[in-house]
C-alpha cells in the first residue's frame, strides 16, 4: 500500500471525498455562489467548469479553507469545514494557477521545506522527496536552482510539493495554464497516476479537452449555480447537434437508404453519397437507424457528437475561447 492509499484508507469513513450542500458566498450584493450542491467520490477526478467570474476559484478557496462561506454545509475527507478546518487542511493539497515554489532553492530544498511544514520526521521526508523527484522526472535538475527551470519543470515541482504530505484530496486550480501541449499531456499522465493510487482530484481548467480527457464527472457553474453535472459523455448527449453520418457505395444505394428512412429527418448529399441522420449518439439510437437499412450498402459510418465546447456554449452562452477577463480583487467576483 502506498502512502497515498494508506492516507485514503485512514480517512475513508464516508463514501464521498467531498460533500457540499447549499454552498453560498456573496461579495456585497453580488452572489458568487448561490446554493451549490456537490458530491465527489473518493479516487476520482472531478472537474468544475464555468466562464470567468462563475465562481470556480471561490469554490476552491472555500473548500480549501482559504475563504469562509456565507452558508451551506461542507465535509472534506470526513471533516466538517466549519467545525474542523484543521482536519480539512491536514487532508488536502492545493496547486494554484501560479507556481508557489521558491525560485532560489533547488528541487530538493523546496521539497524538504514542505516536509518540515507537514511536520514529517527526517527519514520519512527524505524518502518521500526522493521518490517524488524520481516520479516527476526531476532527478537531473534536483540540485539546480528552480529559477533555471522551464515552465513545465516548475509546474511538475509545484505538484510534487503538494504531494509531500500524501494528502488524499488535491485541488488543482488550472494547473496546466500556459504550458505547451506536450508538457500538458505529461501532466495529465501524472494526474492519472495519482488517481490510480486512490487520490481524489478536484480540477478547474480553462482547457475543455483537459476536462474531457481526465474527469470522471464534470459540473458546469454559471451565475453562481450548477447548470449541469454528469460524465463528459452524458453532458455531450444533452446538447442537440449529434448525428450518424452514412456513406453509401452508389447513387442507387443512397436512394434506397433515403427511401428506407422516409419519415426520419436527415440531410442528403448526392455528390458525397452521404446521409446525415440526427442522433443522440447512444447505441440504441444508432441501432434503430441501422435496423431500417441494408447495412451491406453502407460503405462508411461515423458518429458525430457535440464536444465540450458545444456543451459549454449551450449552457453558459459564452465561448470557452473568450479572452479572459482582468483579474478581480478579493472584493469582486473571483473567477
Amino acid at each position: 500500500m502506498t502512502a497515498y492509499q494508506a492516507r485514503v484508507s485512514a480517512g475513508s469513513g464516508t463514501a464521498a471525498a467531498i460533500a457540499v450542500t447549499g454552498l453560498r458566498k456573496a461579495y456585497g450584493e453580488h452572489k458568487v455562489l448561490d446554493g451549490v450542491d456537490l458530491t465527489i467520490p473518493q479516487g476520482t477526478v472531478f472537474s468544475l467548469l464555468g466562464p470567468n467570474g462563475a465562481g470556480k476559484t471561490t469554490t476552491v478557496k472555500i473548500l480549501s479553507t482559504l475563504t469562509q462561506a456565507d452558508g451551506g454545509q461542507v465535509t472534506v475527507a470526513g471533516h466538517d469545514l466549519a467545525t474542523d478546518p484543521d482536519g480539512v487542511r491536514g487532508s488536502i493539497g492545493v496547486t494554484g494557477q501560479f507556481s508557489a515554489v521558491d525560485p532560489f532553492l533547488n528541487a530538493e530544498e523546496n521539497l524538504a521545506l514542505m516536509g518540515r511544514l507537514w511536520h514529517l520526521d527526517k527519514k520519512t521526508a527524505r524518502q518521500r522527496c526522493t521518490r517524488l523527484i524520481e516520479q516527476f522526472d526531476l532527478t537531473e535538475a534536483a540540485k539546480k536552482p528552480v529559477v533555471t527551470y522551464s515552465g513545465g519543470m516548475k509546474r511538475r515541482l509545484d505538484l510534487a510539493m503538494t504531494l509531500v504530505g500524501a494528502p488524499p484530496i488535491i485541488f488543482l486550480d488550472e494547473p496546466t495554464t500556459g504550458l505547451d501541449p506536450r508538457v500538458r499531456r505529461s501532466m495529465w499522465e501524472l494526474i492519472r497516476d495519482l488517481v490510480a493510487d486512490g487520490v481524489t482530484i478536484f480540477l478547474t481548467t480553462q482547457y475543455l479537452e483537459e476536462a474531457d480527457q481526465l474527469a470522471d464527472d464534470i459540473a458546469v457553474l454559471n451565475g453562481g449555480r450548477l447548470v449541469a453535472q454528469g460524465t463528459p459523455e452524458q453532458l455531450k448527449r444533452q446538447i442537440p447537434g449529434g448525428s450518424v453520418d452514412l456513406q453509401f457505395t452508389s447513387p442507387g444505394t443512397l436512394g434506397q437508404a433515403a427511401a428506407a428512412l422516409d419519415g426520419t429527418p436527415f440531410t442528403r448529399d448526392d455528390d458525397a453519397l452521404t446521409l446525415r441522420v440526427p442522433s443522440d449518439g447512444t447505441a440504441g439510437s444508432v441501432q434503430q437507424i441501422l435496423n431500417r437499412l441494408d447495412t451491406t450498402t453502407v460503405h462508411e459510418l461515423s458518429l458525430n457528437t457535440p464536444d465540450l465546447d458545444d456543451v459549454f456554449l449551450a449552457l453558459t452562452g459564452t465561448a470557452p475561447t473568450d479572452t479572459p477577463a482582468p483579474a478581480d480583487t478579493e472584493k469582486k467576483v473571483l473567477a
